[in-house]
C-alpha cells in the first residue's frame, strides 16, 4: 500500500486537535486526541511527551498569536502595554485554555523565548533583577484574568433590594465592563511599574501623591 502524501500524524495536528477539544469541552485526553485523528493512542507518544507535551503544544499555538515584536518598541512602558494587549487578545480567543496553562510550568521554547525578551526589556529599562519577575507575573495575572472576564457575562452581579448602592453603581457603569476594568488595571500596573523604576515606595509600593 502506498504511503499517504500527507502524514496522518505530526505535532501540528496534535496541537490543533487538542486545542479544539479544549475549546469545545474545557478538557482533553490523549485517547480523545488519538480518536479524533484516527490513530492509535500509542502513536501520539512518538511525537509528544504524554499529556505534558500536548499541553506545551497548546501553549505554543495560543501564544503564537502574541505579538512578540511589540517588546522591541520604545519606550519600555509602551512596549509592555502593546505586548499586554496582544497577550490578552490571544488568550481571550481560548478562555478555556487559561486554567490549564496557568497551572502548568512553561516549557515551550517559543514561549520561553518571548519571556526572555520581556526580561531583557525590563532590565534594559533599568529595573533591578529582583523586580522583574514580580512585575511580569503581576502583568500576566492582570492579562489572563481580564481574558477570562471577556468570556463572562456582561452583568456579573444581581443586586437585591438590600444593595441599592451596588445597583446604582452597576447602572452608572455603562457597557463594556470588562474592557473598562482592563484599562483601569493596566494603567495602574504601568503607573506602579514606573514608580518602582524611579524608586518610589520601595518600602511597600508607590508613595502617595503630595498635596
Amino acid at each position: 500500500m502506498a504511503r499517504p502524501r500527507t502524514p496522518l500524524l505530526d505535532r501540528e495536528r496534535i496541537g490543533a486537535t487538542a486545542l479544539q477539544l479544549l475549546a469545545e469541552q474545557g478538557e482533553f485526553s490523549v485517547p480523545q486526541i488519538a480518536r479524533a485523528l484516527g490513530v492509535q493512542t500509542g502513536s501520539l507518544y512518538h511525537h509528544v511527551d504524554g499529556r505534558a507535551g500536548v499541553i506545551e503544544l497548546i501553549r505554543e499555538r495560543v501564544c503564537s498569536a502574541i505579538d512578540g515584536g511589540a517588546l522591541a518598541a520604545e519606550p519600555w512602558d509602551r512596549a509592555l502595554e502593546a505586548w499586554a494587549r496582544s497577550y490578552r487578545a490571544a488568550f481571550a480567543a481560548y478562555p478555556r485554555a487559561i486554567p490549564l496553562l496557568m497551572t502548568t510550568p512553561v516549557r515551550a521554547p517559543a514561549v520561553l523565548a518571548q519571556y526572555e525578551q520581556a526580561v531583557a526589556l525590563l532590565l534594559g529599562a533599568g529595573f533591578r533583577a529582583e523586580q522583574v519577575m514580580p512585575l511580569l507575573t503581576g502583568l500576566e495575572n492582570l492579562v489572563l484574568g481580564s481574558a477570562l472576564d471577556l468570556a463572562a457575562p456582561e452583568t456579573m452581579w444581581e443586586p437585591s433590594p438590600q444593595t441599592p448602592l451596588l445597583a446604582g453603581a452597576l447602572a452608572a457603569q455603562g457597557p463594556g465592563r470588562a474592557e473598562a476594568a482592563f484599562e483601569v488595571g493596566l494603567a495602574a500596573f504601568l503607573a506602579y511599574a514606573a514608580g518602582s523604576l524611579r524608586g518610589e515606595g520601595e518600602s511597600g509600593g508607590p508613595t502617595a501623591p503630595s498635596g
